[in-house]
Protein backbone atom coordinates (compact mmCIF):
# COMPACT_ATOMS: atom_id res chain seq x y z
CA UNK A 1 0.00 0.00 0.00
CA UNK A 2 1.36 3.45 -0.65
CA UNK A 3 2.36 5.77 2.27
CA UNK A 4 -0.10 8.46 3.21
CA UNK A 5 3.18 10.63 4.49
CA UNK A 6 6.37 9.39 4.30
CA UNK A 7 10.00 11.37 4.13
CA UNK A 8 13.45 10.95 2.47
CA UNK A 9 16.90 11.80 3.87
CA UNK A 10 15.56 14.64 5.51
CA UNK A 11 17.57 16.83 7.66
CA UNK A 12 17.55 19.92 9.45
CA UNK A 13 20.42 21.84 10.78
CA UNK A 14 19.67 25.05 13.01
CA UNK A 15 22.26 28.05 12.64
CA UNK A 16 22.78 30.14 15.75
CA UNK A 17 23.53 33.34 14.22
CA UNK A 18 23.82 35.37 17.51
CA UNK A 19 26.29 32.71 19.11
CA UNK A 20 29.32 32.86 16.40
CA UNK A 21 26.80 30.98 13.85
CA UNK A 22 26.80 27.94 15.43
CA UNK A 23 25.85 25.10 13.69
CA UNK A 24 23.34 22.50 15.59
CA UNK A 25 22.50 19.82 13.26
CA UNK A 26 18.98 17.68 14.87
CA UNK A 27 17.69 15.71 12.15
CA UNK A 28 20.20 13.47 9.67
CA UNK A 29 18.64 11.33 7.06
CA UNK A 30 15.32 10.61 8.58
CA UNK A 31 13.92 7.60 7.00
CA UNK A 32 9.92 7.55 8.01
CA UNK A 33 6.90 6.33 6.21
CA UNK A 34 3.51 5.81 7.60
CA UNK A 35 0.48 3.91 5.90
CA UNK A 36 -2.71 4.44 5.93
CA UNK A 37 -4.60 3.26 9.21
CA UNK A 38 -1.54 2.86 10.74
CA UNK A 39 -0.15 5.10 14.09
CA UNK A 40 3.32 5.54 14.39
CA UNK A 41 4.68 6.81 17.88
CA UNK A 42 7.85 8.84 17.82
CA UNK A 43 10.29 7.84 20.34
CA UNK A 44 13.44 9.11 21.77
CA UNK A 45 14.56 11.22 24.90
CA UNK A 46 14.43 14.75 25.13
CA UNK A 47 15.88 17.01 23.27
CA UNK A 48 16.26 14.38 19.89
CA UNK A 49 14.22 16.31 17.72
CA UNK A 50 11.02 14.67 17.67
CA UNK A 51 9.10 18.06 17.77
CA UNK A 52 11.38 19.22 15.15
CA UNK A 53 10.59 16.66 13.16
CA UNK A 54 6.50 17.10 13.24
CA UNK A 55 7.29 20.72 12.68
CA UNK A 56 9.01 19.74 9.47
CA UNK A 57 6.27 16.82 8.46
CA UNK A 58 3.92 19.82 8.71
CA UNK A 59 5.85 22.66 6.58
CA UNK A 60 6.48 24.90 9.71
CA UNK A 61 10.20 24.31 9.55
CA UNK A 62 11.83 24.14 6.57
CA UNK A 63 13.91 21.06 5.94
CA UNK A 64 17.62 21.74 5.25
CA UNK A 65 17.78 18.87 2.77
CA UNK A 66 15.96 15.86 1.69
CA UNK A 67 11.94 15.87 1.22
CA UNK A 68 8.67 15.37 2.98
CA UNK A 69 6.13 13.80 0.58
CA UNK A 70 2.21 13.78 1.40
CA UNK A 71 -0.46 11.83 -0.77
CA UNK A 72 -2.68 14.36 -1.72
CA UNK A 73 -5.79 14.02 -4.27
CA UNK A 74 -4.24 11.21 -5.58
CA UNK A 75 -0.39 12.15 -5.90
CA UNK A 76 2.50 12.83 -3.61
CA UNK A 77 3.15 16.24 -2.65
CA UNK A 78 7.04 17.64 -1.40
CA UNK A 79 6.04 19.33 1.16
CA UNK A 80 9.43 20.91 1.97
CA UNK A 81 9.11 22.35 -2.11
CA UNK A 82 5.45 23.04 -2.83
CA UNK A 83 4.42 26.89 -3.25
CA UNK A 84 2.19 28.26 -0.40
CA UNK A 85 -1.11 27.79 -2.21
CA UNK A 86 -0.75 23.86 -2.63
CA UNK A 87 0.44 23.94 1.44
CA UNK A 88 -2.65 25.46 2.38
CA UNK A 89 -4.54 23.28 0.23
CA UNK A 90 -2.52 19.89 1.49
CA UNK A 91 -3.29 21.47 5.33
CA UNK A 92 -6.91 22.02 4.27
CA UNK A 93 -7.95 18.95 2.68
CA UNK A 94 -5.24 16.03 3.38
CA UNK A 95 -2.47 16.85 6.84
CA UNK A 96 -4.07 17.79 10.06
CA UNK A 97 -1.92 18.99 13.32
CA UNK A 98 -2.94 19.29 16.74
CA UNK A 99 -0.18 20.82 18.21
CA UNK A 100 0.58 21.57 22.47
CA UNK A 101 -1.32 24.79 22.35
CA UNK A 102 -4.24 26.13 20.80
CA UNK A 103 -4.24 29.41 18.43
CA UNK A 104 -6.65 31.32 19.96
CA UNK A 105 -8.73 33.90 17.98
CA UNK A 106 -9.66 36.56 19.04
CA UNK A 107 -13.93 36.98 19.84
CA UNK A 108 -14.01 33.52 18.13
CA UNK A 109 -16.28 30.97 19.89
CA UNK A 110 -15.06 27.48 20.64
CA UNK A 111 -17.82 26.35 18.88
CA UNK A 112 -16.46 27.73 15.36
CA UNK A 113 -13.20 27.56 15.76
CA UNK A 114 -13.84 23.96 15.85
CA UNK A 115 -16.25 23.88 12.61
CA UNK A 116 -13.85 26.42 10.70
CA UNK A 117 -11.90 23.36 8.86
CA UNK A 118 -15.28 21.13 8.12
CA UNK A 119 -16.22 25.13 6.69
CA UNK A 120 -13.24 25.42 4.71
CA UNK A 121 -13.79 21.95 3.11
CA UNK A 122 -17.52 22.38 2.15
CA UNK A 123 -19.50 21.32 4.74
CA UNK A 124 -22.91 23.48 5.24
CA UNK A 125 -21.85 25.84 8.47
CA UNK A 126 -25.17 24.20 10.81
CA UNK A 127 -23.60 20.72 9.40
CA UNK A 128 -20.48 21.79 10.49
CA UNK A 129 -21.45 23.87 13.87
CA UNK A 130 -23.47 20.41 14.86
CA UNK A 131 -20.52 18.29 14.14
CA UNK A 132 -18.52 20.31 15.97
CA UNK A 133 -20.83 20.41 19.36
CA UNK A 134 -21.23 16.94 19.08
CA UNK A 135 -17.30 16.39 19.31
CA UNK A 136 -16.83 18.80 22.20
CA UNK A 137 -19.26 17.19 24.19
CA UNK A 138 -17.95 14.08 23.28
CA UNK A 139 -14.62 15.44 24.87
CA UNK A 140 -16.52 16.61 28.02
CA UNK A 141 -16.37 20.07 27.31
CA UNK A 142 -19.35 21.74 29.21
CA UNK A 143 -21.95 22.92 26.29
CA UNK A 144 -21.58 26.34 28.13
CA UNK A 145 -18.68 26.86 26.67
CA UNK A 146 -19.03 26.34 23.66
CA UNK A 147 -20.13 30.05 22.79
CA UNK A 148 -17.65 31.62 24.64
CA UNK A 149 -13.77 32.21 23.22
CA UNK A 150 -11.09 29.59 24.69
CA UNK A 151 -8.77 32.45 25.23
CA UNK A 152 -9.38 32.44 29.55
CA UNK A 153 -9.83 28.60 29.37
CA UNK A 154 -7.92 26.33 31.06
CA UNK A 155 -5.13 24.57 29.40
CA UNK A 156 -6.57 21.27 29.41
CA UNK A 157 -10.10 22.98 27.98
CA UNK A 158 -8.09 24.57 25.60
CA UNK A 159 -6.21 21.20 24.41
CA UNK A 160 -9.64 19.46 24.02
CA UNK A 161 -10.80 22.51 21.72
CA UNK A 162 -7.58 22.00 19.81
CA UNK A 163 -8.36 18.22 19.51
CA UNK A 164 -11.40 18.53 18.71
CA UNK A 165 -10.41 21.29 15.80
CA UNK A 166 -7.94 18.41 14.60
CA UNK A 167 -10.32 15.08 14.40
CA UNK A 168 -13.44 16.92 13.42
CA UNK A 169 -12.13 16.90 10.04
CA UNK A 170 -11.10 13.30 9.31
CA UNK A 171 -7.37 14.25 7.97
CA UNK A 172 -6.22 11.19 5.61
CA UNK A 173 -3.09 11.87 7.81
CA UNK A 174 -3.15 13.39 11.14
CA UNK A 175 -0.18 14.85 13.72
CA UNK A 176 -0.48 14.32 17.13
CA UNK A 177 2.09 16.24 19.65
CA UNK A 178 1.45 15.02 22.92
CA UNK A 179 -2.55 15.15 22.86
CA UNK A 180 -3.21 13.71 25.94
CA UNK A 181 -0.53 16.09 28.00
CA UNK A 182 -2.50 17.99 29.91
CA UNK A 183 -5.79 15.61 30.03
CA UNK A 184 -7.49 14.07 32.90
CA UNK A 185 -8.48 10.16 33.13
CA UNK A 186 -11.56 10.46 31.53
CA UNK A 187 -10.89 12.36 28.36
CA UNK A 188 -7.53 10.43 27.74
CA UNK A 189 -9.85 7.39 27.46
CA UNK A 190 -11.78 9.62 25.01
CA UNK A 191 -8.57 10.53 22.67
CA UNK A 192 -7.82 6.68 22.67
CA UNK A 193 -11.15 5.92 21.25
CA UNK A 194 -10.74 9.18 18.82
CA UNK A 195 -7.18 7.79 17.48
CA UNK A 196 -8.24 3.75 17.40
CA UNK A 197 -11.55 5.20 15.28
CA UNK A 198 -9.59 7.63 13.27
CA UNK A 199 -7.07 4.62 12.08
CA UNK A 200 -10.23 2.67 11.15
CA UNK A 201 -11.43 5.29 8.98
CA UNK A 202 -7.64 5.36 7.17
CA UNK A 203 -5.58 7.91 8.98
CA UNK A 204 -2.21 7.88 9.08
CA UNK A 205 -1.10 8.99 11.95
CA UNK A 206 2.29 10.34 13.57
CA UNK A 207 2.40 11.06 17.52
CA UNK A 208 4.13 12.16 20.02
CA UNK A 209 3.32 10.60 23.51
CA UNK A 210 4.80 11.17 26.74
CA UNK A 211 2.14 9.47 28.76
CA UNK A 212 3.41 5.99 27.74
CA UNK A 213 0.55 3.57 28.58
CA UNK A 214 -1.70 6.06 26.26
CA UNK A 215 1.22 5.05 23.53
CA UNK A 216 1.28 1.51 23.91
CA UNK A 217 -2.57 0.99 23.33
CA UNK A 218 -2.28 3.06 20.16
CA UNK A 219 0.59 2.49 18.19
CA UNK A 220 0.90 0.41 15.94
CA UNK A 221 4.92 0.53 16.33
CA UNK A 222 7.85 3.17 17.56
CA UNK A 223 10.02 5.00 15.26
CA UNK A 224 12.99 5.65 17.06
CA UNK A 225 14.31 9.74 16.31
CA UNK A 226 18.33 9.31 18.05
CA UNK A 227 19.82 12.71 18.82
CA UNK A 228 22.83 13.59 17.14
CA UNK A 229 26.04 15.05 19.03
CA UNK A 230 27.82 16.90 16.26
CA UNK A 231 28.16 20.81 16.26
CA UNK A 232 30.27 23.06 14.30
CA UNK A 233 31.19 26.44 13.74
Amino acid sequence: MNAAIRTEHLSKTFTLHLQGGICIPVLQDVELSVAPGECVALAGPSGAGKSTLMRCLYGNYGAGSGHVWVRHAGVEVDITSADARLVRAVRRDTLGYVSQFLRVIPRVSTQDIVAEPLMARGVAKEEARARAAALLARLNLPAALHGLPPATFSGGEQQRVNLARGFAPGYPVLLLDEPTASLDAGNREVVVSLIAEAKRAGTAIIGIFHDTEVRDRVADRLFEVAPIQSAAA
